[in-house]
């Protein structure tokens, strides 16, 4: 962790939209092996952030938000997903937490995940659909102004020096449309190395968000006429995963919305912070 770090609550306002980013400290290590308990997992990683969040609210309740907690649900507790050498090594190191001290037990020490965010609201929620429609990655790239950006950590673990894991998330609001990319990158060394994304796009005269998640994998072995510098950078070595599974997603605002309710004007107030 950098030194400085500084707590940090923001919200910006966007038309009906509230965004919020919470970045705060680490977990305890109790607190981690009390939720890995609760959890029923045998370890969770090393760097827990279990309060940072960035969440998008609508005014009328209903909306999407991205946590380590629910993103560590979706992790398959029941078997490896990566059978190498330093696997057993690795848990066994921990086996002497206090949660896991009669047997350490098969998992995916990975912690990977296919999270895609957590639905917000009771009586209103977005309707996720499958469709064909594309996020417009092209017109992502035409230079406008970012009103406001927030990159928010959810965890981080070593591997046992053997690699990383990593789940983070950012967003960046502009005038007319807010874009979010959360991203699960997994390098373990010498063996493979993985990467889960979920980009969620929405402009402000629209009546849903489009959400596209993909999954990209590709084995160490691959990468004899790759720079090793590269590997330790998920923009870089991306162009050299394959994609092996994309599902794309319309998250349909609720029906009983008026059109006012949509097309709010969006503003560009500066970050509320505490």
């Amino acid at each position: 962790m950098a030194h400085g770090f500084k707590s940090s609550n923001q919200n910006f306002i966007f038309g009906p939209w509230t965004v919020k980013a919470v970045k705060t400290h680490i977990m305890k290590s109790k607190d981690i092996e009390r939720l890995a308990d609760e959890m029923q997992m045998p370890s969770l990683p090393e760097m827990l952030f279990g309060d940072n969040v960035l969440r998008v609210q609508h005014k009328n309740s209903f909306g999407i938000e991205f946590n380590a907690k629910d993103a560590l649900q979706c992790v398959n507790n029941l078997q490896d997903s990566v059978k190498v050498a330093c696997a057993q090594e690795w848990q066994e190191s921990r086996s002497d937490c206090e949660h896991s001290k009669e047997v350490v037990k098969r998992y995916d020490w990975t912690f990977t995940t296919d999270y895609k965010g957590t639905l917000l609201g009771d009586e209103l929620k977005l309707k996720v659909m499958p469709t064909s429609d594309r996020i417009d990655m092209e017109k992502l790239k035409t230079r406008e102004q970012i009103v406001f950006f927030e990159e928010v950590l959810l965890f981080e673990d070593e591997l046992h020096d053997h690699g990383v894991s990593m789940l983070n998330v950012k967003i960046r609001v502009m005038p007319s449309s807010f874009f979010i990319l959360m991203r699960f990158f997994l390098r373990v060394d010498g063996v493979l190395i993985r990467m889960n994304d979920t980009r969620l796009y929405h402009e402000a005269d629209k009546n849903y968000m489009l959400r596209e998640f993909s999954c990209r994998e590709n084995r160490m072995s691959n990468f004899q006429h790759i720079p090793p510098a590269i590997y330790t950078d998920p923009n870089e070595i991306c162009q050299y995963l394959p994609l092996n599974l994309l599902q794309c997603e319309k998250l349909e605002f609720p029906e009983n919305m008026s059109e006012s309710q949509i097309t709010e004007t969006p503003q560009t107030t500066e970050p509320e912070q505490t």
